[in-house]
């Protein structure tokens, strides 16, 4: 586990799915989850549902990190998530990347100011980090979905 109070992330958790990952079909309901007046007509199956399909682009490319920290949190990113990220993306201001600087493992959304390269946070009680030819920058890549309990 590393961990740098600069950056205030800390990388649990990496692993890297197999090159054909198991395939789990869940129940799939067809009806959605109204967040208003549920209506019960709604509750048949439609099939099954494979989270591999739908999170999972380019499996030899994916790997997925577990973070603490709360640097990240108005990102929708909170401490104990679960990431799926994919090196074969191309990294795009915008974008949020697992990154290493100075040795130390972080995600941060990945952004340009004029000609300087940045790596913020997405909490308030966090700066930014400039990124210049010092830090040593490498991305490993792009975070393409965040999984997360509700309670």
């Amino acid at each position: 586990m590393r961990y740098n109070a600069v950056m205030a992330t800390k990388i649990a958790v990496i692993q890297a799915p197999a090159s054909t990952p198991p395939r789990q079909a869940l129940t799939f309901y067809a009806a959605r989850a109204e967040a208003g007046f549920p209506s019960p007509a709604d509750d048949y199956i439609e099939g099954q549902l494979d989270l591999n399909e739908h999170l999972i682009a380019n499996p030899p490319a994916t790997f997925f990190v577990r973070v603490s920290g709360q640097s990240m949190i108005n990102a929708g990113i909170h401490d104990g998530d679960l990431l799926i990220v994919d090196r074969s993306v191309e990294p795009q201001s915008g974008s949020i990347v697992i990154a290493v600087v100075h040795g130390e493992t972080t995600v941060k959304r990945l952004g340009r100011r004029g000609d300087r390269l940045l790596l913020l946070p997405e909490n308030e009680a966090y700066q930014p980090l400039e990124v210049n030819r010092e830090t040593g920058l490498q991305i490993w890549g792009v975070c393409r979905y965040v999984i997360h309990r509700l309670y």
